[in-house]
């Protein structure tokens, strides 16, 4: 069913850049608004509404099409009354995957080459020989074998790297040695030196690695990409008490900003990130709205689309 798309309402930090790019736009009527300044007649205007996040003002049932310009829509998706709008919610889709891949690896290979070692040595004015590791002899394994997760495999295994992922179906996918299911992912977790998490938030994958999947662990290098709210915080502080996890490399967390009473703040095992590792860049977020918009507009396939029965 194509979509009635006429008045287009853009909420948040991109107004007047938006108001700079869009202007070709002609055969649609575009209204900017701070989003704490959205109301009630902002939203029976829109046919549709495009943000970070949804307004206080926000409904799915009033606009036709919802854009996100993250990647992440769990905040859009903890409004009830998606399934009985109808309404289209798309998100943005971007490079996430290569700028995920350069912050893993870059982590990795740090760990590898022994940085924060040689940084203590150099301040101690201390020289002693210590071997860095190689990535072709590392077994890492990815939760979550999407797009995501599929450039990042791609990318280590192009080092030679073992790569082992392990999504819902167990599909095997081109650059992974192995995918398994949860169910079946303990012999891959348990050879592993390094986790990576690139998971989205489902009730599937709440709190998923909890103390059972971090059980399997052998002194692994865990390292968060995905959702915070994947990771039992408690459950992940245990796990690197007892050495299960040898350090974590969050960028996500459960709350975010990070409570200044969060214990990982002090933790020299856990190495924290704001949110950075794949920020949505203003030519990715106007790319892929426009390039939605024209599919909509065409009444083509969107590939973008995101799937309530699944939560991505």
């Amino acid at each position: 069913m194509k979509l009635n798309i006429q008045n287009i309402l853009i909420a948040g930090q991109y107004e007047s850049a938006f108001q700079q790019y869009l202007l070709h736009l002609e055969k649609y009527h575009l209204r900017f608004q701070s989003i704490d300044m959205i109301s009630e007649g902002d939203m029976e205007w829109a046919d549709a509404y495009v943000g970070f996040a949804p307004s206080k003002a926000f409904h799915p049932s009033k606009v036709n099409w919802v854009h996100a310009f993250n990647a992440g829509v769990n905040n859009f998706l903890a409004i009830e009354g998606w399934k009985k709008s109808n309404t289209v919610l798309t998100r943005t889709v971007s490079d996430f995957g290569e700028k995920m891949s350069e912050y893993c690896l870059s982590y990795i290979l740090k760990d590898l080459q022994h940085h924060k070692l040689f940084q203590s040595q150099q301040k101690d004015k201390f020289w002693s020989c210590e071997t860095p590791a190689a990535l072709k002899d590392q077994t890492i394994t990815i939760f979550g074998t999407g797009e995501t997760g599929k450039v990042i495999a791609k990318v280590l295994s192009s080092f030679g790297t073992t790569v082992y992922g392990v999504s819902s179906s167990g599909e095997n996918k081109r650059y992974f040695k192995q995918v398994n299911t949860l169910e079946t992912s303990k012999p891959l977790i348990e050879q592993s030196d390094y986790i990576i998490s690139t998971l989205p938030l489902t009730q599937q994958t709440e709190k998923l690695f909890n103390e059972q999947i971090f059980s399997y662990l052998n002194h692994a290098y865990f390292i968060n990409v995905g959702r915070g709210q994947g990771v039992d915080t408690n459950h992940l502080i245990k796990a690197l008490d007892t050495g299960k996890v040898r350090h974590a490399v969050l960028d996500v967390f459960e709350s975010e900003p990070l409570t200044k009473s969060s214990e990982l703040w002090h933790r020299e095992d856990v190495t924290i990130t704001p949110h950075i590792s794949a920020l949505t860049d203003l030519d990715d977020a106007i790319s892929c709205f426009c390039n939605t918009l024209e599919h909509i507009e065409r009444d083509k396939t969107l590939s973008n689309q995101v799937d309530f029965s699944r939560g991505y």
